[in-house]
């Protein structure tokens, strides 16, 4: 059994990747840490998630969260994160970092932590998004500078950013497929007179409305035919199963800054 500790434990991800815990069979939540303030320290991790009191309970005691932990999953602020990235490396504590907006301090104490544990970085933690990302650039390749290319993602009425990172992560992907600069080619919504579709243009639309969790959609549109790969997310758990996948394989490797392409085995 891996030993698991959640840092951000208070938090929706938190909870969702306790939940998750809770059916592993070679998993078990032994900490779970939130800021001083959280109304929820001392609240039992078991009872939060509707399960049976586990004896978890949510601390800000570093010590007494790190204290026979074999990996600890972070998905809180980049703050609280760049506190507990020398701290996992002095105690050669392996990592599951979840937490987005790093600054470059953050990314570079991140990088240092790396040279002494393992470390899994990654922005989207789907198992599924990271296959789409793969398989996009594959076919990509394989139709070939003919067939024109088009995202659209669409998300619940509350999300505030637009296009989505996984949107913008996919045209990254595809653009390097089709060897351009996704600066110059990628474009967002169209409207108005816009003239014929350049050449080499790829089109990032965003859809927003209702409860939807996430839809992406790639489009290779050619001459009488077209290609499309659609990922679907209908719960948010999917991302706390990534992360505890993540945190089951980083305990077995050496030191090093990782991504979910390397848990999942994806070739570069």
């Amino acid at each position: 059994m891996v030993q698991v500790a959640i840092h951000g434990a208070a938090g929706r991800m938190g909870l969702s990747i306790a939940e998750v815990l809770n059916d592993d069979l070679e998993g078990n939540l032994v900490a779970a840490m939130d800021r001083e303030d959280s109304e929820l320290l001392g609240r039992d991790m078991g009872a939060l998630t509707g399960r049976e009191p586990t004896g978890v309970c949510i601390t800000s005691d570093v010590e007494k969260f790190l204290s026979n932990v074999e990996v600890v999953i972070d998905f809180s602020i980049a703050g609280a994160t760049s506190k507990l990235l020398p701290i996992c490396a002095g105690q050669h504590i392996p990592m599951v970092i979840g937490t987005t907006g790093l600054d470059p301090d953050t990314r570079a104490a991140l990088e240092r932590a790396a040279e002494r544990v393992p470390i899994v970085f990654a922005p989207n933690y789907s198992q599924g998004v990271n296959a789409l990302y793969f398989l996009a650039a594959r076919a990509t390749e394989l139709m070939g500078p003919a067939f024109d290319a088009e995202i659209v993602e669409i998300h619940h009425r509350r999300k505030v950013d637009s296009p989505s990172g996984t949107a913008v992560r996919l045209g990254e992907v595809v653009t390097a497929a089709k060897k351009l600069d996704s600066e110059r080619v990628v474009t967002h919504g169209r409207s108005g007179h816009v003239g014929a579709r350049p050449h080499e243009e790829v089109g990032v639309m965003a859809l927003r409305g209702g409860d939807v969790v996430g839809e992406h959609t790639l489009f290779l549109v050619g001459e009488g035919e077209r290609l499309e790969l659609t990922h679907r997310a209908t719960d948010r758990s999917i991302f706390a199963r990534g992360a505890v996948r993540a945190a089951h394989w980083v305990v077995t490797r050496p030191a090093g800054l990782y991504d979910m392409a390397d848990v999942m085995g994806i070739p570069r």
